[in-house]
């Protein structure tokens, strides 16, 4: 396996093995390390790099955490399979898989101008029996079924149509009519598929799902959507980066 070229800049303030960590991800983004590539391993890295073990083992450690690197007895550690790591931030999974170098598409599989839901209508601040928009996608990585999009949106947004959907993320179809999320609760589980949902995804009965609901508000604090998500597990995950109060 060929060396990557990692540069250590020890009069930063950064520490040392934050920089390696970075410039490791990094190389994984970009396509220079592939799903399954092996990796060097930590005492190669350190002779090279002329830094600890210690440095380097934490900087490989980050990576495995993020779940971009993977140890396995008797093979080494090796670059996981390629999955969206989706951050704590208010973003769609369009953009997430864009910023990763995969093609998303859309499928809408249902949409509605009608629909009434009460529990998205109780989020949304209106009146149960609302007509809301509603609208169902399937999101793909490549041609890889990754996601079921839920989505209801205000009356207000009846002039939606399916085609805008396929063609661009619903954040950005949001903001180009000047509607802007700006923050949003997010509760994150998990639970088996329903039959439909294993066939969409094709998925096999053991292969469980990552779920997501969003209510999403603008500056004002006005909702502006209510999305029940649900993503294949093995191809989705959420980084989330915490500190000491």
């Amino acid at each position: 396996m060929a060396a990557l070229p990692i540069s250590i800049d020890r009069t930063s303030p950064v520490p040392l093995y934050h920089q390696l960590a970075e410039q490791l991800i990094a190389a994984i983004s970009d396509g220079t390390l592939r799903p399954g590539d092996p990796f060097e391993n930590e005492i190669a890295m350190s002779d090279r790099l002329g830094l600890s073990r210690p440095t380097v083992r934490r900087a490989i450690s980050e990576l495995v955490n993020k779940g971009l690197l993977v140890r396995r007895r008797g093979i080494g550690t090796t670059v996981a399979n390629q999955m969206v790591h989706r951050k704590a931030e208010l973003t769609s999974l369009y953009d997430d898989l864009a910023r990763e170098g995969r093609t998303p598409r859309t499928e809408v599989l249902a949409f509605s101008t009608e629909a009434h839901d009460e529990r998205a209508a109780e989020v949304l601040g209106l009146p149960p029996g609302s007509p809301l928009v509603s609208i169902v996608r399937l999101r793909y990585a490549g041609d890889l079924p990754l996601a079921i999009m839920r989505n209801w949106l205000p009356p207000t947004m009846n002039d939606l149509t399916a085609q805008e959907l396929e063609s661009d993320g619903l954040y950005a179809v949001l903001r180009a009519r000047g509607i802007r999320p700006t923050v949003a609760r997010q509760r994150i589980g998990a639970r088996n598929a329903t039959a439909e949902e294993r066939r969409t995804l094709h998925m096999s009965k053991a292969e469980p799902l990552v779920t997501m609901t969003r209510s999403a508000y603008d500056a004002d604090g006005s909702a502006v959507e209510f999305g029940d998500h649900c993503y294949r597990a093995d191809q989705y995950s959420v980084d989330v980066i915490v500190s000491e109060r």
